[in-house]
């Protein structure tokens, strides 16, 4: 029997990533890290910056998120997002320049409590990932 699910992750760009042979998937939802396996029940959450780790029977791979929501039903995972990089293919400066603006951002005295908060677990997790 399968152990296997798929997975649709879309960016206002493009189709970001589609494959039917994952095995696992983590995903950074607001309610902590989130692990997905064939037959979980249906979910929808929404994300906050980290990464999402996908396992599959070609390997595993890492991606960066900002934001986004994810629905997972019928063994089909979803994540729409507006903004995610591979991390294999992310470049040291993108980093630095993400996390210069975020730093930035945490300066401004007018944000409000949530967006401070997802500001700074941005900058903790593109610390972790520089």
């Amino acid at each position: 029997m399968s152990e296997e699910f798929k997975i649709d992750i879309v960016n206002p760009e493009k189709s970001f990533l589609s494959k039917e042979d994952i095995i696992e998937a983590v995903v950074p939802a607001y309610e902590g890290e989130m692990g997905i396996l064939k037959d979980h029940i249906p979910i929808i959450s929404f994300l906050k910056p980290g990464i999402i780790k996908i396992k599959s029977k070609s390997g595993e791979d890492s991606y960066y998120v900002e934001d986004g929501i994810i629905e997972f039903k019928n063994n089909n995972l979803t994540v729409l997002t507006s903004s995610i990089f591979n991390l294999k293919n992310m470049e040291k400066n993108k980093i630095q320049e993400l996390l210069k603006i975020a730093e930035e951002e945490t300066n401004n005295i007018e944000i409000s409590d949530q967006t401070k908060y997802l500001t700074e677990q941005k900058i903790n997790v593109l610390r972790s990932i520089n």
